[in-house]
């Protein structure tokens, strides 16, 4: 690598750090750069991030929530993956599909290394003019007035075990090849829910991008829900 390219990864670096932390004073619109910079691809659900294992300036913004897979030459078979930040380290290998994956649930930079590479992983809330984050109590209000179309994203299982009542459930793994079965919903109220709040901000990234105008998204999910004494059903 070059002095140059040392030295503009080293800026980019820089520049994502900075970001961040305007973002986190309230010092920067993060519209612009959230919607136009983030990395990678969403595959079935997953964000998927492309990585060169014998360079140390992969740098990469993604959002809290993100299920994230890696990809990569085959050439380079399978690698060790570790963010010491997280406690995490898993065998990853070049192509995404049999590749295990993980989550990114809190906003922050996070440093990785992969084979003789490395890099940052720079996590950022979803802000769009079209999507707000709601409590619990706030999203009781919400469906109590506005009677928004409920979308679950989670399994079957999960969805057997509790949900709110007139749920439609699409596991959020299918989410952008059922897309079409929410078309006429689309200028509507869209409430979407997961456990916790990480899989429903992924899937209200996807409805912003087909087109959904007015997302809803519970932030710490349905387990939050229940534990505010909130009513849910179980089975089908």
């Amino acid at each position: 690598m070059t002095t140059l390219q040392a030295f503009l990864g080293t800026c980019i670096q820089c520049f994502q750090g900075i970001t961040i932390i305007l973002i986190v004073l309230g010092l920067v619109s993060v519209n612009s750069y959230a919607i136009e910079n983030v990395s990678g691809d969403v595959l079935s659900g997953f964000r998927v991030l492309d990585v060169d294992p014998n360079q140390p300036d992969n740098n990469f913004t993604i959002y809290r929530g993100d299920y994230i897979k890696l990809r990569y030459l085959d050439s380079f078979q399978s690698q060790l993956f570790v963010i010491k930040d997280l406690k995490y380290s898993d065998t990853i290998l070049p192509q995404p599909g049999n590749s295990p994956f993980f989550k990114m649930k809190q906003v922050g930079i996070y440093p990785f290394k992969i084979g003789e590479g490395g890099g940052t992983i720079s996590v950022i809330e979803l802000i769009q003019p079209n999507y707000k984050e709601v409590t619990a109590s706030e999203a009781a209000e919400l469906l109590k007035n506005l009677k928004p179309f409920i979308l679950d994203v989670r399994t079957l299982s999960e969805y057997e075990q509790a949900h709110i009542e007139g749920s439609y459930l699409i596991p959020i793994q299918k989410l952008q090849k059922r897309i079409g079965e929410l078309e006429s919903h689309k200028h509507e109220n869209i409430f979407v829910y997961c456990a916790t709040g990480n899989r429903s901000t992924v899937a209200a990234r996807i409805l912003a991008d087909a087109g959904f105008k007015r997302i809803y998204n519970l932030r710490y999910g349905i387990y939050d829900w229940a534990r505010s004494g909130y009513p849910y059903k179980t089975g089908k």
